[in-house]
């Protein structure tokens, strides 16, 4: 080896000099102990290269930090991360499932609204009481399982979708297994619950661009948690659907309103709320609304009582502010029609300085979306409530924007309303200016494309996520 004149001095050059005969001659003193030490060595960066894409699939959001913070990529085209594929599935997969003789949100039927204005529901006329012009027209009835339908919309209508799939980055499985699924949670022939999600693996698996991959470059969304979606055993009494369990599904990404914490394929996205801004002006002027507003209570709680539950969290919150009416506002929804008409719901959150979020049937409930839109400070009684989940959305920092009360402290006494009291202005408008930044993260932009050009909202930042983490792994295989 030749080190040049003009880079090391004479004595610096004979000290590597002596340094390499050294490790020459022990290297023919002892062959078989360098070779097995390089043999190591080669396995050990094996191993960290293929770990490291990962990474950047898990750690995705700067909703913690700045903007200018973040590493900013320079894109080549409109689509940097290159195209995605939509199947065109058979309409008994997707289509048939939607009920199209229901066009607004019924309190008796789950399943009413979703089809209606591709997903995101009727206008929500109801709010002109309590919202300017300019604002409520922003605001719709919007069906808490219509992810699945949203996301099949801005797919179909994004700028990076291509129309041939030998061109494509990733493919996108247009399957609405809420839908599918939940028309028969509530019966006992579990058969039912699996038909559609087997019919459709067995048609994707025929697919060319399936068996390249075996479904790892294959995303869908899901419009219902994913436990619903995990049954381990057949019998008629066990809840759920297999399909998550499936094998065919282990490689494929699922974005769904509630992830399993040991799943990496599961990726947690907000639930859809009731504001889809059309432009960047609608949404500033939302913000500014929610910022200035009046707030005369300092907590709210929305929900109703769950009589079959032991030791019912929810009833324990309903009874506690009705004791505490002087800073607490009650909406009860066993008695308000909450599903129906938001304007109830909407006016306790936006009054409020902060909305207590207790668990819902599971470990999130769509009411955290709301409360934050409307500007209002999530309190959380279980950690898993929300800081186990939304990674790619909500803020780095839990404290930055929320409460932490452990449910059990409430249980033996503690004081919901001495807690929130110790808070001072500033903090809280720290918080809630928090709050009101992520607004963009955590909803649905009303458009045809992949976003109103301006703005990233959940639907962007969930695309680009997937078909960036797809990209990188193509390129490490």
């Amino acid at each position: 080896m030749v080190f040049s004149s003009h880079s090391h001095s004479p004595k610096t050059q004979y000290s590597l000099n002596k340094i390499l005969n050294l490790i020459q001659t022990h290297i023919s003193l002892h062959p078989y102990f360098y070779l097995f030490v390089s043999f190591l060595s080669i396995q050990a960066l094996v191993i960290l290269f293929a770990r490291n894409p990962l990474l950047c699939f898990s750690n995705r959001s700067t909703a913690g930090k700045h903007h200018h913070d973040a590493v900013s990529v320079v894109p080549t085209d409109d689509c940097p991360y290159g195209r995605v594929y939509s199947y065109d599935l058979p309409p008994m997969f997707n289509i048939d499932l939607l009920l199209s003789n229901c066009t607004d949100l019924n309190l008796w039927n789950w399943q009413c609204g979703i089809v209606t204005n591709h997903g995101y529901g009727g206008g929500a006329t109801e709010l002109r009481s309590i919202l300017p012009e300019n604002l409520y027209r922003s605001w719709y009835r919007t069906n808490q399982f219509t992810l699945e339908v949203i996301f099949h919309y801005r797919i179909l209508n994004h700028k990076c979708r291509t129309m041939e799939p030998e061109s494509a980055t990733a493919f996108y499985i247009p399957f609405y297994a809420g839908l599918a699924v939940g028309k028969h949670l509530w019966m006992n022939d579990t058969s039912k619950r699996d038909w559609h999600c087997k019919m459709m693996l067995k048609w994707v698996k025929k697919q060319e661009y399936w068996k390249k991959s075996n479904g790892s470059d294959h995303f869908m969304s899901i419009g219902r948690i994913t436990w619903d979606f995990r049954r381990l055993t057949d019998p008629g009494k066990i809840w759920g659907s297999t399909f998550l369990n499936m094998k065919s599904m282990q490689n494929v990404t699922r974005f769904i309103i509630e992830k399993a914490p040991g799943d990496a394929h599961d990726v947690s996205v907000p639930y859809p709320t009731g504001f889809h801004p059309k432009s960047k002006d609608n949404l500033i002027d939302w913000q500014n609304f929610v910022r200035r507003f009046n707030r005369s209570s300092l907590f709210t709680f929305i929900g109703a009582t769950r009589n079959w539950v032991n030791n019912d969290f929810r009833g324990l919150l309903l009874n506690y502010c009705y004791n505490e009416s002087d800073s607490c506002r009650v909406v009860d929804c066993s008695v308000s029609q909450c599903s129906i008409d938001s304007s109830v719901t909407l006016k306790a959150l936006l009054g409020s300085e902060f909305c207590l979020q207790p668990r819902g049937d599971s470990f999130t409930r769509k009411s955290i979306f709301d409360c934050m839109v409307a500007g209002s400070i999530p309190v959380f009684f279980w950690k898993r409530t929300a800081y186990d989940q939304y990674e790619w959305f909500l803020p780095i920092e839990p404290q930055s924007y929320s409460i932490f009360i452990d449910h059990e402290e409430v249980r033996n006494g503690t004081s919901i309303k001495e807690v929130l009291m110790r808070y001072k202005k500033e903090e809280i408008r720290k918080m809630r200016e928090k709050v009101i930044e992520t607004i963009p993260r955590i909803i649905y932009a009303k458009t045809n494309g992949g976003g109103v050009g301006d703005f990233k909202d959940a639907f962007d930042i969930a695309f680009e996520g997937v078909m960036e983490k797809i990209k990188e792994d193509k390129e490490w295989v």
